[in-house]
């Protein structure tokens, strides 16, 4: 056996006689190994951190992956999955000298079961093809992350994803059944089942947002929703950006649970218009509001007729509605692009995922103002509004020395912000290497000691994406003070 540490290098001479045993199980087009080959898996959706693995296997199967997992538990050699690579927390971010697993071959639609409302899924299946395989008999999937067109359900699941319609229907975890999985140790298990309900404890629910940390889904049971009678969306846009986050409150105290609300600000919405041309969101507004109501035609249309009158109490200047498709995906089509948008008007963005309550939206959005003021970088902020996931980008040029760990400061500041008044550091992109440093400012002492235990249990050698979610001193600042703050706390 090779005995290997994972903060020492590795001699190409050490890896040989792995790659020759990954190259048995998938053959040599499943083994990536060239530097230059490497270079694509070198980051996830943060480009900030880079740092190249030292080898990539492509595995298409559940025995496959648990191939793989084996002969890395038994050269003790890190393993990290990834599946599209999209994350924006650097949850697929490559540590040195580790095993990059990646499903982007696993892509098959297993089982479709409309009588039951489920479908089976491979790992590297995308987001928006459950829709695509299933809309035809009108059913669709609810879950759906701005990068649906690109993410995949594994990294989904990974980071229990949410989007735009989970103010009605829920994240990911409110969508799995079921789960085939590959254990650090390589043993194959199932957890969960097709039925909604099962006695015992919940592993799906813990397995799911557990960032790949406590194994890796190979199939994955999802349920599927039955398309709404009526569908109307609107678009309102105001004048403040405060007003429309009392708009958003307001409009859940009256009783009504739209499908989602989501909220760009001037910055957004004319890089939106620059490069998308909606020529649906005006260029003066602060913000603008969107909001989809679905449902039986009779509580769509009345609850139009309510929403639209709360939104001019609060100031809205003008409101478009739409229920033909196309019309609908055309409000939609600014919001899907905002995150790629904003780099019409900055070289780079750093984006943060705070949640904080409804109520707190204009409070907040002054205060995130105010952080920008003070810093001197400009924040644009695009967020699904209705359950108060903000996702502020950060504005600044990485070609600037300095500006990356300016942009992080302020971008911390938001963060603790969110855990002022009574948030959370991560409502769908998860915590990963970029967020692990805050994890002290929600959790006690406690609370982290027993989630590390429960990692232990399934992860005891600490092979499955090490160096995430917890707070490590060797690699976090902010986390060397938390670790002297809590020093029982075990860090890998």
């Amino acid at each position: 056996m090779i005995s290997l540490d994972l903060n020492n290098q590795i001699s190409p001479q050490n890896w040989q006689p792995i790659i020759q045993d990954f190259e048995a199980v998938l053959g040599q087009r499943g083994v990536v190994q060239r530097r230059e080959e490497l270079l694509v898996y070198e980051c996830d959706g943060l480009t900030s951190y880079r740092q190249r693995p030292a080898v990539v296997v492509l595995p298409c199967t559940t025995e496959q992956v648990a191939a793989v997992v084996k002969i890395c538990d038994r050269y003790n050699v890190p393993f990290i999955a990834r599946g599209a690579g999209t994350g924006l927390s650097g949850g697929a971010l490559p540590i040195e000298n580790c095993v990059l697993i990646v499903t982007a071959l696993m892509k098959q639609i297993l089982e479709v079961d409309f009588a039951n409302q489920r479908v089976v899924v491979q790992p590297g299946v995308i987001n928006n093809w459950v829709t695509q395989a299933v809309s035809g008999a009108g059913f669709y999937y609810a879950p759906d992350p701005s990068s649906q067109i690109v993410c995949s359900i594994g990294g989904n699941v990974a980071e229990n994803s949410g989007g735009v319609h989970c103010l009605k229907y829920g994240v990911t975890t409110n969508h799995v059944l079921g789960l085939k999985l590959v254990l650090p140790d390589g043993a194959i298990v199932d957890v969960g089942s097709k039925i909604p309900e099962m006695p015992g404890y919940d592993l799906t629910g813990l397995f799911v947002g557990s960032e790949g940390t406590l194994g890796i889904a190979t199939e994955i049971t999802l349920r599927i929703l039955k398309a709404p009678e009526a569908i109307r969306v609107l678009l309102a846009d105001f004048t403040q950006v405060e007003a429309a986050g009392q708009t958003v409150s307001d409009i859940i105290s009256a009783g009504i649970i739209p499908g989602g609300m989501e909220i760009m600000d001037n910055f957004s919405i004319n890089a939106v218009e620059d490069v998308v041309a909606t020529h649906c969101y005006p260029r003066d507004a602060a913000a603008i509001l969107l909001i989809e109501l679905d449902g039986l035609d009779v509580e769509v249309a009345a609850n139009s007729q309510q929403v639209e009158a709360i939104c001019r109490q609060n100031g809205a200047r003008n409101i478009t509605s739409a229920t033909d498709p196309t019309e609908r995906l055309t409000l939609w089509k600014g919001r899907k692009a905002a995150f790629a948008a904003v780099g019409k008007i900055s070289p780079d963005y750093y984006v943060q995922d705070g949640v904080i309550p409804r109520t707190k939206l204009p409070y907040v959005l002054a205060e995130i103002e105010a952080l920008s003021q003070k810093h001197g970088y400009r924040v644009a902020n695009v967020f699904h509004a209705g359950d108060g996931n903000l996702h502020p980008l950060i504005l600044y040029n990485n070609s600037v020395p300095g500006e990356l760990e300016a942009v992080e400061a302020l971008g911390g500041e938001i963060l603790k912000l969110c855990v002022k008044v009574g948030g959370s550091i991560s409502g769908e992109h998860g915590i990963g290497a970029d967020k692990r440093c805050y994890m002290p400012e929600m959790f006690s002492e406690a609370d982290l000691e027993t989630m590390i235990w429960v990692r232990q249990v399934f992860n005891p050698k600490g092979l499955a994406n090490p160096e995430k979610i917890f707070p490590t001193p060797r690699t976090c600042g902010e986390a060397t003070r938390a670790h002297e703050q809590f020093p029982n706390v075990e860090q890998f």
